[in-house]
């Protein structure tokens, strides 16, 4: 599982968001109400308060109110910056790029989970907005927590989940007891930076690997080939394994 980017490609031209071809379309009634919030809230005269935006991002805003239509691009060219960077899917070779297909998993604000492969459009939504439509909700990450749930349980399958998201995007998901021992969180200690960019390159070596990890010990195995790494198990019941990178 991968956090999204705020850093993000801007195709001048290509077919729009097609909700009907994304994974998991089981989410698309949510996803319909979280773009109409974009919308009609990035059209307010408060739109940079209520998504708590910069002030450099005033034009990333204001196309929002267009991301119906905007050209949109695969997951894994949209998504930039340092994690992305390190992991730099476009360069796997034609094997690991299919795996990477089928194992990765993007946690997203505006739709919830998407693939590598799925087109999103361009947008600035942090997890911290506060939307038009979804008063219900104290926010987008309780409003996605309430539904990720199933959805990315049975994404899971038999396999191990590698736990790569930032911190913001943590709580929209948190696997349940039949997930919690084959739930690994990497952990990097030093700078937010080279985290990052630690991140994408495990996330890199997992794709490349032929045969997926069946546990936390054979993960860490995986992984220590290429990094030093400490595997910690859980402290308590319902709590993740902790693989430490450096």
């Amino acid at each position: 599982m991968l956090p999204p980017s705020e850093t993000q490609a801007r195709p001048a031209r290509g077919r729009g968001l097609d909700l009907a071809r994304l994974s998991f379309p089981e989410l698309t009634e949510a996803r319909v109400r979280v773009l109409d919030g974009m919308v009609a809230t990035s059209a307010r005269p408060d739109a940079m308060r209520r998504l708590e935006a910069p002030a450099g991002a005033a034009a990333e805003v204001a196309r929002n109110v267009e991301v119906r239509t905007a050209p949109a691009v695969a997951a894994a060219r949209l998504y930039q910056g340092v994690l992305y960077d390190a992991f730099d899917p476009a360069t796997l070779e034609a094997a690991a790029l299919r795996r990477a297909g089928r194992r990765v998993v993007i946690v997203s604000s505006l739709l919830g989970a998407v693939r590598l492969g799925d087109r999103v459009p361009a947008h600035r939504l942090p997890i911290c907005a506060q939307l038009d439509g979804l008063e219900e909700a104290p926010g987008l990450e309780a409003y996605w927590r309430a539904r990720l749930g199933p959805v990315l349980t049975a994404a899971a399958g038999a396999g191990v989940v590698v736990d790569l998201r930032s911190s913001s995007y943590a709580p929209l998901w948190r696997p349940g007891p039949e997930l919690a021992d084959r739930w690994v969180v990497l952990r990097v200690p030093g700078s937010p930076h080279g985290a990052k960019a630690t991140r994408g390159r495990v996330a890199r070596l997992l794709c490349a690997e032929p045969t997926a990890p069946g546990d936390a010990p054979a993960l860490a195995a995986v992984v220590g080939a290429a990094f030093d790494v400490d595997l910690r198990p859980p402290d308590r019941d319902r709590r993740p394994w902790v693989l430490e990178v450096n």
